[in-house]
């Protein structure tokens, strides 16, 4: 949305769980320092959500969604905590990640009427222009917006001992195709997926390393030499690539553009192809994945066909025409 002029901000929610009221029924004990001496085995009802407990997500967000809507806002139809308002010509989107808020707007007043409106109801604390949230970096200038996750990848090298390794121009090998190598040495599970997980959290804007790492990752249960060293070799690949990211121009047209494609039955464990696709707003990749098919495909032609069909169900709003299509 940057190229309507976002400009995005971020806030925090103080003490948020203890701002959510509780439906049920329970009581605490009295807590040390506020004891009762008269009634020593008196207990309190809650009346708001405390840390700890289990319904203390759940009632912050009900108390914090019921209010953006009797503010005016729309709650996504695919994202629950994207909200999102119109006035005029202009909008503003919030998006809710516990107790921080990062939102934007094409005009810079319905900004500040929202920071003052949740001041109103919430105690908060601004932290300025968004830059880094939850290891993605984020730099707004004047033509754009970079993403990125610089830092996360030198971490990772450094938490598996890869600094001083040689660079690999490639995430996989040329015609790399691993399958559960029952004769390989095994290796130590704990560790490999721990590297497993972290590329997960990579491709959040690494979408050139996740076919690779989806390989790797179908290998956790009994990991072997073999797939070790072909996970390494992602590592080697991101120590070259650590500055690597998306760039969303702030003057691009909202032309949507989806490619889709399969890898034709390549797995040698059970012969299932792999669909890949994206979107992207022109030149801007809003949207990616890279999924295995459920089915054995008979030809060329069907592999096709199920890459598509994932390909239309990854848009919601393409459902109708996918479902009319496969018919």
């Amino acid at each position: 949305m940057y190229m309507k002029g976002f400009r995005l901000h971020q806030m925090d929610v103080k003490s948020a769980f203890l701002n959510g009221y509780i439906d049920e029924e329970v009581y605490v004990s009295q807590p040390p320092g506020f004891e009762d001496h008269n009634n020593p085995d008196y207990v309190f009802k809650l009346k708001k959500t405390l840390y700890g407990l289990k319904q203390a997500p759940r009632q912050w967000y009900e108390r914090l969604s019921n209010f953006l809507l009797s503010q005016g806002y729309e709650r996504g139809k695919t994202n629950k905590t994207l909200f999102i308002k119109n006035s005029c010509n202009d909008i503003i989107l919030l998006q809710v990640y516990v107790d921080d808020i990062i939102f934007g707007s094409t005009n810079e007043s319905l900004c500040e009427q929202f920071v003052a409106t949740m001041q109103r109801e919430f105690e908060i604390s601004m932290m300025g222009e968004l830059n880094f949230f939850l290891g993605l970096q984020v730099k707004q200038v004047e033509h754009g917006i970079f993403l990125s996750q610089a830092k996360y990848c030198r971490e990772l090298l450094k938490k598996f001992n890869m600094e001083n390794y040689k660079e690999a121009f490639t995430p996989i090998a040329t015609g790399c195709y691993l399958d559960v190598d029952e004769t390989g040495v095994d290796v130590d599970q704990i560790k490999f997926r721990q590297l497993i997980g972290s590329f997960l959290y990579l491709t959040t804007s690494r979408p050139d390393i996740m076919f690779s790492v989806y390989l790797c990752a179908k290998f956790q249960a009994k990991p072997k030499e073999s797939h070790y060293v072909a996970a390494k070799r992602i590592l080697k690949y991101v120590k070259g690539t650590t500055e690597v990211g998306l760039w969303y121009p702030s003057e691009v047209s909202l032309n949507l553009v989806r490619y889709s494609d399969s890898d034709f039955a390549c797995c040698k464990v059970d012969r299932k192809s792999t669909s890949g696709t994206c979107h992207l707003l022109r030149s801007s990749l809003i949207s990616w994945h890279s999924k295995k098919q459920a089915c054995v495909a008979w030809s060329t032609a069907e592999s096709i066909i199920h890459s598509y069909w994932k390909l239309l169900c990854s848009n919601p709003l393409d459902k109708t025409s996918a479902k009319r299509f496969w018919t």
